[in-house]
């Protein structure tokens, strides 16, 4: 366990390896699960506000959902978290024309639409952030749907946190990002 400022790191976060293989999971982790994406009460307005520009990206069911149930609903747990569609897929996930599951919003910030990337939940992703009165907790979610990707990091010898190093610093900052480094290095 490592912690810097006021978070507690799980050690798979610097000892398991990871790189995302989208050929081979096509995806799985934005269909799969039960709820969808986890959000911050700040990326709430900011759904609301992007909706019109990500719209374009989303196939049909998506917006007759959003239109339905709204951006954004509460999981059992109390949480806020993306709309799914028939609890499945994230409202915002669209399939590419090799049936590889992508994100609407993701698109959408890549063609210079708006300027917010996804939620961060997402881009962390397998790393995942509860909340506790004193402490956030970051913990590597272990799922089979990424066994391809813990293979390809393996074979690559790509940690999980420097894989996911722009997420880590959008989340936490460059300074936190720089204080991990240092720990892991000695």
């Amino acid at each position: 366990m490592i912690i810097i400022e006021n978070t507690c790191l799980s050690d798979d976060i610097i000892d398991q390896h990871f790189v995302c293989d989208l050929k081979k999971c096509k995806g799985a982790c934005c269909v799969e699960g039960d709820s969808g994406a986890p959000l911050e009460i700040e990326e709430l307005p900011i759904l609301e506000d992007i909706y019109e520009k990500v719209a374009p990206y989303l196939p049909e069911v998506a917006k007759k959902v959003i239109a339905e149930k709204g951006l954004y609903e509460v999981d059992e747990e109390g949480d806020f978290c993306t709309t799914t569609i028939q609890n499945r897929e994230c409202v915002f996930a669209y399939y590419d024309e090799n049936q590889t599951l992508g994100c609407a919003i993701e698109k959408a910030y890549k063609e210079g639409k708006i300027n917010f990337q996804k939620p961060v939940s997402c881009h962390l992703y397998p790393i995942r952030v509860t909340k506790t009165k004193e402490l956030l907790l970051a913990n590597y979610h272990r799922w089979d749907i990424c066994k391809e990707a813990c293979t390809l990091g393996t074979k690559l010898q790509v940690p999980l946190y420097k894989f996911l190093k722009e997420p880590l610093i959008r989340k936490f900052g460059d300074k936190w990002y720089r204080e991990l480094e240092q720990i892991v290095n000695t």
